[in-house]
């Protein structure tokens, strides 16, 4: 019998111990090489463990345990045969087995939907429960294939691919049982970093209105030609990323950051942008964003927002970002106060567009307009840089001309046409 100790490997420098968020295999199950067999959580991202080589597994820690790096916490043993009518297993590609968002399917008419299947034995997976409750997802309707019926996160991803009815408020019964779940060392090393932000820094949020009308219209006029020419969508976020990326040339400090006593100003743009995942919502970086035109802008956000909704994120594509943007308007919303993404000193909220009534050459005239906020550090950035830096931000974006330079040329050399 030959027995492989598979060893915790370390998620990235600085980082001593994981956490096992759950297992994707049963103890005893037969798994081939690569294939994922835990989510491991740090306090930096969530990862996949894949099994390094093909056998039966024998698990030697629980879900929800701490582990240190280089501990053992599983056995393989290399030299089991596969049994006889075990299905077989695909190995990672390395994207996992979340091809696709999770959001759930538009609810078909009822007699089109599939029928529910038997509600499962076991209890679901932490992750497979996870992604239930977000997707309004009842017990009953996914048919658990772990061991002794255990629901795992394929299963649910199976179930969302068939359609299900969704849970409504009817259905509560009324109880008044909670649960308790624990945090995730990701969610618990967030939450101590948001209140270090509000503790250590002077942050205070200053408010613009953007009249997005001139973008939108350059936006319908070439989107067709833009997206058939650089093979992907043109969306508002490449706007305001160039728009960030001309106001930090004009106003330095804000992409800058304290370091005891010096700060740091890189010359450069690394700019975060907030997407969401299963996970929740993470900040990859775009690398030298003041390089890139907006085609190319648009094609690594998009690349980034499949790896993050894949799950596949590294720590390296979310570390060394200089300034950070968010769009809540995605979800609805109206005006927020975004919290700093420490070490930066500087965040920009977008919001959602509502036609609004505004005062246009002494005129009122319904206007498209967007809230914007800008959360900034008051220690390294005082109050006419963070007022100009968003001012100029609204000036380029009602302008787009202005992100050219001088203005003097077309529109298609914005839009790389």
């Amino acid at each position: 019998m030959s027995k492989l100790e598979m060893k915790v490997p370390s998620p990235g420098e600085s980082i001593s111990e994981v956490e096992i968020a759950a297992w994707l295999v049963s103890d005893g199950d037969y798994v081939e090489k690569d294939q994922p067999i835990a989510e491991v959580d740090s306090d930096k991202a969530t990862l996949e463990l894949p099994a390094e080589e093909s056998g039966i597994i024998t698990l030697k820690v629980e879900e929800g345990d701490t582990v240190a790096v280089g501990a053992v916490c599983c056995l393989i043993d290399t030299s089991a045969v596969r049994p006889e009518g075990s299905p077989v297993t695909e190995a990672s590609s390395p994207s996992p087995v979340v091809e696709k968002p999770v959001s759930a399917p538009a609810p078909q008419p009822k007699q089109a939907q599939a029928p529910a299947v038997t509600a499962a034995k076991g209890h679901p997976s932490p992750a497979a429960r996870k992604m239930m409750a977000e997707n309004n997802l009842a017990a009953g309707n996914v048919q658990g294939t772990g061991r002794d019926g255990r629901v795992m996160k394929q299963d649910v991803v199976a179930a969302l691919a068939h359609g299900f009815e969704v849970t409504s408020a009817a259905e509560w019964g009324g109880s008044r049982e909670f649960r308790r779940e624990k945090m995730s060392m990701l969610r618990r090393k967030v939450a101590e970093r948001l209140v270090a932000v509000k503790n250590e820094t002077a942050m205070l949020t200053t408010f613009n209105e953007v009249d997005m009308k001139p973008v939108m219209d350059l936006r319908s006029q070439y989107k067709e030609k833009f997206k058939e020419t650089h093979g992907v969508g043109l969306g508002f976020m490449s706007f305001f990323t160039k728009a960030v990326t001309h106001a930090i040339a004009q106003y330095p400090s804000v992409n800058g950051m304290i370091d005891g006593k010096e700060m740091i100003i890189p010359e450069y743009a690394d700019v975060c942008i907030a997407v969401s995942s299963p996970k929740g919502l993470m900040v990859p970086v775009v690398r030298n964003a003041e390089t890139l035109n907006l085609a190319e802008i648009e094609a690594e956000i998009k690349r980034l927002a499949i790896r993050a909704r894949d799950g596949v994120l590294t720590i390296d594509e979310m570390q060394g970002g200089t300034f950070t943007i968010t769009n809540g308007g995605v979800f609805g919303s109206m005006l927020s106060t975004p919290i700093i993404n420490p070490p930066q000193s500087a965040i920009l909220g977008m919001h959602n567009i509502v036609q609004r009534p505004v005062a246009v050459n002494g005129q009122v005239e319904v206007r498209p307009i967007m809230y914007v906020a800008l959360s900034y550090d008051h220690r390294i950035i005082d109050g006419k840089e963070s007022v100009g830096f968003l001012y100029a931000i609204k000036e380029m974006i009602e302008n787009p001309e202005r992100l050219l330079f001088g203005g003097k040329k077309p529109a298609e050399v914005l839009l790389g046409l």
